[in-house]
């Protein structure tokens, strides 16, 4: 991905240096991993979630920082590009799409942990976007492990994880998420997963809009780009991710969708580059 020289983004709030203890909030409405894709990735990787889960109940968790080292600097850097891109691109897309001003999102880069309005964030939650405060959480070493651990390499495999969040916080400017995550809170644990699943994948074609965009405006994708950012989203498919853990895969728990569903979406809304194509609440083929 040609990503230096470029733009970057004013909006990222840096934590990675912070340490002290805070109040998690109430977790609610995260479209993000959801609690058992948490446990199914706290499982894969040998990390304990214990902290992240109980802090969606509000109780006190750690918010830890350390030394920042060459390798943070640089995701640091390379985030806060892919995040300008993304306030370019949509900015564009809602001016001629949607017919409105688009209004960015915050990006916040943490190490270790930190506090959200939607709980604590840890790297054992992975990333995730709180639409309480409009911002999008990312512990930066999660790229290590989407490399290292989950098979997930390359810059645009990273730039892929990017924009997903971003991509909620569209849904978000939208009403999208507002509406569905109330749907969410009224109907069973089934319903409301699958309901998380077409959540997701709708995340996962904007995405795939915004490549589209990126490369156009920005002539931004390498020979090989795409192919990463479609095998990262194989790589983090409910199913693989319970394969991976030892475990068959059980659709009824499934919050994001499967391997083949992640890809498939990506690359819709890559091919067709709108935001109406991206509608997975009127399909009855996800």
């Amino acid at each position: 991905m040609r990503w230096k020289g470029r733009r970057s983004s004013r909006n990222i709030e840096d934590r990675r240096m912070q340490s002290g203890m805070g109040r998690g909030g109430k977790a609610g409405g995260i479209g993000g991993v959801g609690i058992i894709a948490v446990l199914v990735i706290g499982y894969f990787l040998g990390v304990d979630v214990t902290p992240l889960l109980q802090s969606s109940g509000g109780g006190q968790v750690a918010s830890q920082g350390g030394e920042i080292t060459e390798a943070d600097k640089q995701a640091g850097e390379f985030v806060s590009v892919v995040l300008g891109d993304t306030e370019e691109v949509w900015a564009e897309i809602f001016n001629d799409q949607v017919g409105r001003p688009y209004k960015p999102a915050t990006l916040v880069l943490f190490k270790g942990g930190t506090q959200s309005p939607c709980g604590g964030a840890s790297g054992a939650s992975g990333p995730f976007y709180c639409p309480a405060d409009k911002k999008a959480y990312l512990d930066t070493e999660f790229f290590t492990t989407l490399s290292r651990r989950m098979g997930a390499s390359g810059d645009f495999a990273a730039a892929y994880v990017v924009a997903h969040e971003i991509a909620h916080h569209v849904q978000n400017e939208l009403g999208i998420l507002g509406q569905a995550n109330k749907i969410r809170q009224q109907v069973s644990q089934a319903e409301s997963n699958a309901i998380s699943v077409r959540i997701e994948l709708q995340a996962d074609c904007l995405s795939g809009v915004w490549a589209r965009y990126a490369q156009a405006r920005f002539n931004s994708l390498e020979k090989g780009d795409l192919k990463e950012a479609i095998n990262a989203a194989k790589q983090i498919g409910d199913d693989t991710l319970q394969r991976n853990a030892g475990r068959r895969p059980n659709p009824h728990s499934f919050t994001h969708g499967t391997s083949e569903q992640r890809q498939r979406w990506f690359t819709t809304g890559y091919e067709k580059a709108t935001v109406q194509s991206c509608d997975t609440f009127s399909t009855d083929r996800l």
